[in-house]
């Protein structure tokens, strides 16, 4: 069995030079549209304490708008700034790696939206670059014309890579599932996945925070994103267990949390 950090501490004071929190929302910092108890508190803390927080998902299926109206409900009042989603990253490596090409985006009419707006070209039938993302009106004809894309051997990426998403009543299949059903028909899986585990969105955020790998700590409940995409890209991966992750599933897993928390309200005596 493997060593795992001692829960609710944080004997080296790792947290005391982190000036950026990349937080995971569901099950991290509320549970549906109920916050997590304490979760509040350690928002107000970490201002407090001169340091930022900055909301991260995965989902590509809702813009940072929706999230602001969601917080917004919520009673917590945040601007757009504050929140950086798999959609924006993968706009961003777009504009990196593939610069005035015609994409084919498998995406609702709101990520169809966004790119649009940040300059990314559409395009049905003749496009230089496949992107996958959560695509919540998906259609046969979208999975037809997907697979045919990706069959013809396009560059293929992906926004994130979660098999599911999880709702108040359950989990609904999320973009992983999808490439299944595309690997089944066209052989092929994603060739770069933006989203979480990746240090692409990782980059992203800190890039728009202003701050260091450093200086930056990836907070959330899941094992296989959220601490991987700390822990294995050179920020600090903290491990909370208010959601998914169990303790037990920690010390199975590949990567081991830099801390552990059973929720973010612990973490306020160290900021």
């Amino acid at each position: 069995m493997k060593q795992l950090p001692e829960v609710n501490q944080d004997i080296r004071s790792r947290l005391k030079d982190i000036t950026c929190f990349a937080l995971d929302m569901d099950g991290t910092v509320y549970l549906g549209t109920k916050w997590i108890e304490g979760a509040v508190d350690f928002l107000k803390a970490v201002e407090k304490a001169g340091k930022q927080y900055i909301f991260l998902t995965n989902n590509s299926s809702k813009g940072p708008e929706n999230y602001v109206e969601k917080l917004a409900a919520m009673g917590l009042i945040v601007t757009k700034d504050r929140i950086v989603t798999s959609g924006q990253a993968t706009i961003s490596y777009l504009k990196k790696h593939y610069p005035g090409k015609r994409v084919y985006l498998l995406g609702n009419d709101l990520l169809q939206r966004e790119f649009q707006e940040e300059g990314i070209l559409l395009a049905e039938n003749d496009p230089e670059v496949v992107v996958t993302g959560f695509d919540t009106s998906l259609t046969y004809e979208k999975l037809c014309r997907v697979c045919d894309h990706v069959r013809a051997g396009l560059p293929y990426i992906a926004t994130h890579p979660d098999y599911n998403c999880p709702t108040e009543d359950g989990f609904i299949p999320d973009i992983g599932s999808f490439h299944e059903l595309i690997h089944a028909s066209a052989f092929r899986y994603p060739d770069h996945v933006v989203g979480k585990p990746s240090g692409d969105i990782m980059d992203y955020l800190a890039g728009r925070a202003g701050t260091s790998r450093a200086e930056t700590a990836m907070v959330g409940d899941r094992l296989y994103t959220d601490v991987a995409a700390g822990v294995n890209n050179g920020y600090t991966g903290i491990l909370v267990l208010s959601g998914e992750a169990t303790l037990a599933d920690a010390e199975e897993a590949e990567v081991t949390p830099d801390l552990i928390f059973t929720s973010v309200k612990e973490m306020i005596p160290f900021l």
